[in-house]
């Protein structure tokens, strides 16, 4: 297991929030989301295997990996019980972090993410296409226009710049790898499932499938949002997580 880069901000006797990213993200991706989050919680962020300073370590990688890296970071900041956000691929994680270490997470709040396996909804061959684009300044526009709706050109969701080729395809394969259906019935924590209802990378009804299979799931899709709709529209979003958790 890699020496993990660990973040820790807001108050130390403050309720913990372990925020997941997408994949081929460091923590990074949380920049700018993190701060009204960490005014009422204590936000535990890290960097995945090889992306920001956590190094790309040897052996298979899968979402049960990184779940793992997960409760070794919670062990390393002296958290035993935690709520978990997570986004796209960190969303996969934190599903399987529930499943296989129920004791560790006491909330879940699940954001434009898929249980993975032969149920999940795939993306389109098109969106697939847009993604596998060789020249980079048109792939980057073509990740703007998937994650937002308001045509903006910059953005901290777009991947780790320090991520090796090698390694982002490794990420891929834990994204792509991931199946929870089976595990998804037996969270029984409170658990707010979010979608954007235009996300192409990560169809919507995803989003529904995951609600109706964790028992007692709440569901909330924000109109016209894209796979980064938690970023664009987080005035509104970030208040509703907040609110889930504190209830």
């Amino acid at each position: 297991m890699p020496k993990f880069s660990i973040q820790v901000r807001g108050s130390d006797d403050a309720p913990p929030l372990l925020l997941l990213p997408g994949q081929a993200n460091s923590h990074r991706w949380w920049d700018g989301l993190r701060e009204p989050f960490a005014e009422r919680l204590r936000t535990i962020t890290f960097d995945y295997r090889g992306t920001g300073e956590t190094e790309a370590s040897d052996g298979e990688w899968t979402t049960a990996t990184f779940a793992e890296d997960a409760a070794a970071v919670l062990d390393e900041v002296g958290v035993a019980r935690t709520a978990v956000y997570g986004t796209s691929m960190g969303g996969r994680i934190a599903q399987r972090l529930a499943i296989d270490q129920p004791g560790r997470v006491s909330a879940l709040v699940l954001a434009c993410t898929t249980p993975g396996g032969r149920h999940a909804i795939e993306r389109s061959q098109e969106v697939r296409r847009m993604l596998a684009e060789p020249d980079r300044e048109r792939r980057r526009a073509n990740l703007l226009e998937l994650f937002y709706t308001d045509g903006r050109r910059e953005s901290n969701l777009l991947g780790d710049p320090g991520l090796t080729p090698q390694a982002a395809r490794r990420h891929l394969r834990v994204s792509a790898s991931h199946d929870a259906w089976d595990g998804l019935p037996g969270i029984t924590v409170p658990t707010l499932v979010l979608h954007g209802s235009e996300d192409r990378m990560a169809p919507v009804e995803n989003a529904r499938l995951l609600a109706h299979r964790i028992p007692a799931a709440r569901l909330s899709i924000t109109a016209g949002g894209r796979h980064g709709f938690f970023d664009e529209f987080a005035e509104a979003v970030t208040p509703e997580v907040v609110a889930f958790l504190r209830t």
